[in-house]
This record gives structure tokens, sequence and C-alpha cells, in this order.
């Protein structure tokens, strides 16, 4: 279940408090990098592949959902977020598997 929830709810979380912080501009991407490579070192090998793509999935569309100020209605957007969506969770999978490689194992700590 936390395989599920944690990354969930930290692309949630990060998603919306980056959205209406959007005075750090470039900057927002340090705390999602470093989100991502703590679930994946987290999780380890074995779950850092869903932990990853949930949270990027989430963080993304969130964030999108959160910054969005368009005179089109917002239904009309959610395909689009969502395919945005798809690119996070890219995102994220792949920084939870750096995450998941720095992560040293009890081969080498033996």
């Amino acid at each position: 279940m936390s395989r599920i929830a944690v990354p969930i709810a930290l692309g949630l979380a990060l998603g919306w408090a980056t959205a209406h912080a959007l005075f750090l501009g470039f900057w927002t991407l340090i705390p999602w990098g470093a989100a991502g490579l703590g679930l994946g070192y987290g999780f380890g090998k074995p779950g850092a592949w869903l932990a990853g793509a949930l949270y990027g999935f989430a963080l993304s569309f969130v964030f999108m959902l959160a910054g969005y100020t368009g005179a089109a209605p917002l239904t009309t957007r959610i395909p689009f977020f969502a395919l945005l969506g798809l690119f996070g969770a890219a995102c994220g999978l792949i920084l939870a598997l750096i995450g998941a490689r720095l992560k040293p194992s009890a081969r080498d700590a033996a």
C-alpha cells in the first residue's frame, strides 16, 4: 500500500505547492528531482519503477491543474494534462531508478 500511497501523496503535495510558488522558476526542479531520487533510494530496486512513475505522473498532472489560469474550461484541458503527466511519469521513473542504484546493496555492506 505504501508503494502506491506515498509516491502519489508526495507528487500531489509537491505539484500543488510548486504551482503556487512559481517565484522559484527553474529552481522548482531541485525539490522535484530530490524527491524522485529519495523515493528510489527509499523503496530500493524492486519498488523504484512503480514509485517513480506514480510520483512523476501525480506531480506533473497536479502541477498543471493547480497552475491553470486559462480562459477555456478546465475539463477541456485534462486530456492534454494527462499526456504531459505521462512525460512526468517517465522522468519520475528515471529519477527513482537512479536513486535506487545509489542505495548500497547488502552485498556491499559485507
